[in-house]
């Protein structure tokens, strides 16, 4: 048995759970990861997740979250320049799945509904008989991310939660989604209708930070923002008949990503 397994999966690890899920546990592991001394941390780091440095900027690392949150250099994550093409706002292991009457069943078969992951039931029922694109980034992954397509942000909503493990052994034993503090942004997309772009904090995540906050035009392609320490979870909701997902992702298991692939098509 694992660590999350006896955390999630017996009595007496539940206890020891209630506390590690809270805010005030995450906000401190972020404070200790922004400190100078947290940079004896990153060696074992890149070596425990076979992270290649040489792809990355790595001036002024003063900390590790400053390491953790390292941009990429340019030309190592390029976005296809055709507007029709859907593309994955970020790395990770993609899961796709179909909105049937504001619920979606996950892989381990815990449901949650799109109005409990937005607390707005009249917006989650506009993406009925859509797509959720969930990406679940993993330590290893680059932790920036950037706008799936350009138009316009509406408003930033933040609704505070607690702060689950998104691994699938969290998944089957508690609805993660909709308890998890988690930010989102409501788009009117240039090529894909109204969406939504989520952002899901996990255990240890200190921070979710967003560039932009307020209603303003985005631009594909853009850095949207960035995790700190932890595993993480974006969501992506497309309106029925506005994308083709390729078939490639329409898969029982997670699917690898890059940010800026191509994962669909602008449905005609």
């Amino acid at each position: 048995m694992t660590g999350l397994e006896f955390l999630y999966k017996t009595a007496a690890g539940r206890i020891i759970l209630r506390p590690l899920v809270s805010k005030p546990f995450s906000s401190f592991s972020g404070r200790l990861m922004d400190t100078r001394a947290s940079k004896i941390l990153i060696k074992s780091f890149v070596r425990n997740n076979g992270i290649h440095v040489e792809d990355y900027e790595t001036d002024n690392i003063n900390c590790f979250n400053d390491f953790f949150c390292r941009k990429i250099k340019v030309g190592l994550r390029p976005v296809s320049a055709d507007p029709s093409h859907l593309i994955s706002p970020c790395d990770g292991l993609l899961s796709v799945y179909k909105i049937t009457s504001d619920t979606v069943l996950n892989v381990k078969q815990s449901e949650f509904t799109v109005s409990g992951l937005l607390r707005d039931k009249k917006l989650a029922k506009e993406f009925d008989g859509g797509y959720a694109l969930v990406f679940r980034l993993c330590v290893n992954h680059y932790h920036r991310y950037i706008w799936f397509d350009s138009g316009r942000q509406r408003a930033n909503i933040r609704l505070e939660g607690i702060y689950h493990t998104v691994r699938p052994v969290a998944l089957e034993q508690y609805p993660v989604f909709v308890q998890n503090t988690r930010e989102y942004a409501v788009i009117d997309s240039d090529n894909f209708g109204t969406a939504v772009q989520m952002e899901v904090g996990a255990m240890l995540v200190g921070r979710i930070v967003n560039e932009k906050t307020s209603a303003c035009d985005v631009r594909r392609g853009e850095e949207k923002g960035h995790f700190e320490y932890g595993g993480s979870t974006i969501i992506l909701l497309i309106q029925k008949d506005r994308a083709v997902i390729d078939g490639s992702f329409l898969t029982t298991t997670e699917v690898p990503v890059v940010m800026g692939q191509t994962i669909g098509l602008k449905a005609n």
